[in-house]
């Protein structure tokens, strides 16, 4: 009895190790730390921002116009935004980036606080967010790649995931607590502030341990060079096109949320805060879950794809609140195994040459798709109930994960083994 407990612990404290291996780099943990922070301010803003445009407009469309003012950029722009991260200083251009957020959520703040507010200026201000993030994405996922090995890259994006969504879980409950008992402008004050955890974090990073890639050299069409890439890798075009349906229409959880809150379930947006923080514990086990992994493969990708279009289509048939939390920390863990592993892919099946832009063409189809998929979700919604979106999530998922899969078959095939020259001595 003795063996088998010490052998429970052997095994146990092996685990934890390889979950949390990446914190072991010195300029991974201080990055970590810094973003673990920010993040939690991040998530703030977003609950209140989207309180704010439903208290401002009343309107379910209003809220995916919002959301997809923030991410049109990335739509537009996106792959010359990975283009320019190809070529540049990703340390530097994530610090800029993030003061830059930093302001912007000031100047909401300043505006909510002093009555000022309107829903033109909510608008504008998502639309300078979103103009950052066309270089901010692909420079925090392809940075990861200069923190640690590669042998590391999967465990680093889940352990990057795991903060993101730790970051969900109590950022959402605080800022429903804070527009409940305080004011909305209060969360986007707390946001401004935390982003100087991630640029003390960035400053303390050591230049010189960092794992420098080949930057591109300036050339003309180098963002069409992209997409031919990407196109030309089938595991690479599978793994996108996955992606980009999910997004589309499966994580417009922005809209869909503070709905399903106020007029399915009668609450206000502390029941918003609670059901945005359920999702987030799910997606904080689904990270550590994938953090434990020592390999992905695209097969890995399509089967959380399946599981994430069946909880979608429970959570749709929830009868009651407390049942729909707990859906939606399964829903947390699906959607957030089904980010990870796709983000990992690209990164290890890409050239380092090619990663800025790989993950642009990444950010354009899972970002820059919220300005088609927030309206369209927010009029699935306004006529049928949040429910709908719900069904319409799980539905198209489901078909994507059927589409892929002969591609993934044929991928996943072995080759048959060449004979081996003959010799001659």
């Amino acid at each position: 009895m003795r063996r088998l407990g010490g052998l429970l612990v052997h095994h146990l404290v092996a685990a934890r190790q390889r979950t949390f291996r990446s914190l072991a780099v010195p300029n991974y943990r201080r990055f970590f730390v810094g973003h673990a922070v920010s993040v939690a301010g991040t998530w703030m803003q977003r609950v209140a921002q989207d309180w704010l445009v439903l208290d401002l407009s009343h309107s379910p469309v209003a809220l995916g116009v919002a959301s997809a003012l923030q991410f049109l950029p990335m739509l537009l722009l996106g792959l010359w935004g990975g283009v320019l991260v190809d070529r540049i200083d990703r340390r530097r251009a994530i610090m800029v980036t993030q003061a830059v957020s930093a302001l912007l959520a000031a100047a909401l703040a300043a505006l909510v606080l002093s009555h000022a507010v309107t829903l033109w200026m909510v608008y504008l201000l998502a639309l300078g967010l979103g103009l950052v993030t066309v270089i901010d994405v692909p420079a925090r996922h392809a940075f990861i790649t200069e923190l640690v090995e590669p042998e590391n890259y999967v465990n680093a994006q889940a352990l990057h995931s795991t903060v993101h969504n730790a970051g969900r879980l109590v950022g959402p409950a605080v800022a429903g607590l804070l527009i409940a008992g305080v004011n909305v402008g209060a969360a986007f004050a707390i946001n401004a502030l935390s982003f100087a955890a991630v640029l003390v974090g960035l400053v303390r990073v050591n230049p010189r341990q960092l794992h420098r890639r080949p930057r591109a050299l300036r050339e003309s069409g180098q963002a069409r060079q992209g997409l031919r890439y990407a196109w030309q890798h089938p595991e690479l075009r599978a793994c996108m096109l996955l992606v980009a349906v999910v997004a589309l229409l499966g994580q417009n959880f922005r809209v869909v949320l503070p709905l399903l809150a106020r007029d399915t379930f009668g609450g206000g947006p502390e029941v918003y805060g609670w059901l945005t923080s359920a999702l987030g514990a799910g997606a904080v086990l689904g990270a550590l879950a994938s953090a434990a992994r020592a390999s992905v493969t695209a097969w890995s990708l399509l089967v959380w794809t399946g599981v994430f279009a069946a909880v979608n289509l429970i959570a749709a048939l929830a009868p009651g609140l407390g049942i729909a939390l707990v859906v939606m920390v399964g829903l947390g863990v699906a959607n957030i195994c089904v980010n990870t592993l796709a983000r990992t892919l690209l990164q290890l099946g890409a050239e380092a040459t090619m990663q800025g832009r790989v993950m642009a063409l990444h950010g354009i189809v899972f970002l820059g798709s919220t300005p088609l998929g927030g309206p369209i979700i927010g009029w699935v919604c306004e006529q049928w109930g949040a429910r709908a979106g719900l069904l319409v999530a799980g539905i198209s998922a489901g078909l994507a994960a059927l589409a892929v899969l002969p591609q993934l078959r044929r991928v996943r095939a072995p080759e048959p083994a060449e004979a081996e020259p003959a010799t001659t001595s």
